[in-house]
C-alpha cells in the first residue's frame, strides 16, 4: 500500500506542477487574461454602441422625460406659475365637479370600452375559425383601424344625429318602434276656433255638438305641413247624407297659396286619409271609423245623437328615436364608437393565438364528451389568456389617454356629462381661462394612473420570457 501511495503521488517526468503561464485558476478552464488589444476592441465597441444609442436617448430625454419633469414642477404652481401653490392643484382634482366627472367617466372607460372589445374580439376570432368567408370577415372588421379618430369621430357624430332622416342610430331605432308601435298620421294638427271641433281632455278634439242620422259631419283641421300628408291623399269631396247612418268629411282646410273659405271643401284641398274617428255616447265608444283617401267617412246609426271625437293619437309627435348624445347616453354612445375601431384589433391578436393553440386538447376534449361551449370556457379561453392579457392591458392603456372621440363625438351641450380627463386636460390648459397649474396636475395624475398598468404589462412580458427560457 505504501508503494502505491508513493507511486501516486510521484509527479510525471517532465512536469513540474505548476500550471502553464496563461490559464486560468479554475481547473479544465481554458480562458485567458484580457489584453490591450481586446480591451482596445471592447471600448470600441462600447462607443459604437453609444453613438448609436445616443440620439433615441436624446429623443427620449427631450420628448418624455424633460416634459414629464417639467410637467410635475408646474403642477406645484399657480395659474400664472409664478408663485408656489404647493398641493392646491391637487386639491383642485378632486373638489372640481368636472373633473370628478372627468375621473368618474375615465373609470367607466377603463372597466367598459376595454373588456367589450376583448370579449367581441375573442368571440370573432373564435367563430371566423369555422366559416370559409372568415378572412373576409377579420378584413372587413379590422378595417376602422385603418381610420383614424378624427374621421370615426365625425362619422359617429352623423350616425348619432337626432334627426331620422341623417342619424342612421335613429332611423333604425324608429323603424323598429313604428313597426311594433302605431305612430302618429297628423302631429301638431288643430282646429280653428271657427271650426266645429274643440278641444278635449288629453290632446283629443270633440265636436262641439252631437250629431244626426242623416247628417253631413265636417272635421276640418289645419297645422299639418305638407311634407306629413299621406302621399296617396286625394282631394277631398263632400260627403252625401247617409240613409240612416252619419257620414262625413274629414280634410285639411288649408288652400296653398291662400284664398278658400273656412269649413267648405275647397278645390286642391286634401282629405286626411287615416284619421280615427271615434262616436262617442255618454262617455262610452259606440262606433269607429277611419277616414279614406279623399277624407270621407260614415257611422253607423249606432252614432245618432253621439259627439265625434279625434283621438290624441292622431295628434302626438311622432317618435323621433334616442337622444344619443344627450347627458345620460352621451359616454355610452361613444364608448360604442371606441369598440367599433378597436375590436378588430383584438381580433387579429386573438386569433393569432388561436392559431397556435394545441389542437390535439380541443380534440380530445371533443372525442370524451365535451359541447363547444364546455370546450371553449375550459380549454380555449384558459389557453388563450396570456394573448387575452396582452389585448385587455393594452386597451386599457389606450383608453386612459382617449380624447379625438369624446372631443369630436359629443355635441357642446353634453361635453361636460361625456368630459374625460385628457379631455379637461386640453380644456384647463388652453383657452382664455387656461390654468396651467390644474393643467399639469391632470397630466401627473393620468401618468400616475398609467405606470401601474404598464408595470403589469412588464412584469407579464418578463414573465413570459423566463418561461420560453426553460
Amino acid at each position: 500500500m505504501a508503494r502505491e501511495e508513493s507511486t501516486t503521488a510521484t509527479p510525471t517526468p517532465g512536469t513540474t506542477g505548476r500550471r502553464p503561464p496563461g490559464t486560468s485558476g479554475t481547473p479544465g478552464s481554458r480562458g485567458r487574461r484580457a489584453t490591450p488589444a481586446s480591451r482596445a476592441r471592447a471600448r470600441r465597441a462600447a462607443v459604437v454602441a453609444a453613438a448609436f444609442l445616443l440620439p433615441a436617448l436624446v429623443l427620449l430625454g427631450a420628448l418624455v422625460v424633460y416634459p414629464i419633469g417639467y410637467s410635475v414642477q408646474r403642477s406645484f404652481f399657480d395659474k400664472a406659475g409664478d408663485s408656489f401653490a404647493g398641493l392646491d392643484n391637487y386639491v383642485t382634482l378632486f373638489t372640481d365637479e368636472s373633473i370628478r366627472t372627468a375621473v368618474r367617466n375615465n373609470l367607466i372607460w377603463v372597466v367598459v370600452a376595454p373588456t367589450v372589445a376583448t370579449a367581441l374580439g375573442l368571440v370573432f376570432a373564435v367563430l371566423t375559425e369555422r366559416v370559409r368567408w372568415g378572412t373576409a370577415f377579420k378584413l372587413v372588421v379590422f378595417m376602422p383601424m385603418a381610420i383614424s379618430m378624427l374621421a370615426a369621430g365625425i362619422i359617429f357624430r352623423l350616425v348619432y344625429e337626432q334627426d331620422p332622416d341623417r342619424g342612421v342610430a335613429n332611423a333604425v331605432w324608429v323603424g323598429v318602434h313604428d313597426t311594433f308601435a302605431e305612430s302618429s298620421g297628423f302631429p301638431r294638427a288643430r282646429p280653428l276656433p271657427v271650426h266645429p271641433l274643440k278641444p278635449a281632455v288629453g290632446g283629443a278634439y270633440v265636436t262641439k255638438s252631437p250629431v244626426r242620422t242623416g247628417e253631413v259631419a265636417l272635421l276640418p283641421l289645419v297645422g299639418v305641413p305638407p311634407a306629413q300628408m299621406p302621399e296617396d291623399a286625394r282631394p277631398a269631396r263632400t260627403a252625401a247624407p247617409a240613409g240612416e247612418g252619419i257620414s262625413g268629411t274629414a280634410w285639411l282646410d288649408f288652400t296653398r297659396g291662400g284664398g278658400g273659405r273656412p269649413n267648405a271643401v275647397d278645390p286642391n284641398e286634401l282629405g286626411l286619409k287615416g284619421l280615427r274617428i271615434e262616436a262617442v255616447k255618454d262617455g262610452a265608444v259606440v262606433a269607429r271609423t277611419t277616414a279614406a283617401a279623399d277624407g270621407g267617412f260614415t257611422l253607423p246609426a249606432a252614432a245618432d245623437g253621439a259627439v265625434l271625437r279625434l283621438p290624441e293619437n292622431n295628434f302626438r309627435e311622432q317618435y323621433n328615436g334616442v337622444s344619443w348624445l344627450g347627458p345620460s347616453l352621451v359616454t355610452p354612445a361613444i364608448i360604442g364608437s371606441y369598440v367599433w375601431m378597436w375590436a378588430g384589433f383584438a381580433m387579429v391578436l386573438i386569433a393569432a393565438g388561436l392559431a397556435g393553440l394545441p389542437r390535439e386538447l380541443l380534440e380530445a376534449a371533443r372525442v370524451d364528451g365535451a359541447n363547444e361551449w364546455q370546450v371553449f370556457r375550459r380549454i380555449t379561453v384558459p389557453l388563450l389568456a396570456p394573448v387575452l392579457g396582452v389585448v385587455l392591458v393594452t386597451l386599457m392603456i389606450n383608453v386612459l389617454k382617449v380624447f379625438d372621440l369624446v372631443f369630436i363625438i359629443a355635441p357642446g351641450s353634453a361635453q361636460d356629462d361625456a368630459n374625460v380627463l385628457a379631455l379637461q386636460l386640453y380644456r384647463s390648459s388652453f383657452g382664455t381661462d387656461a390654468d396651467l397649474g390644474v393643467g399639469s396636475a391632470i397630466a401627473v395624475l393620468l401618468l400616475l394612473l398609467v405606470l401601474p398598468v404598464m408595470a403589469v404589462n412588464i412584469r407579464r412580458v418578463r414573465r413570459t420570457r423566463r418561461e420560453a427560457r426553460r
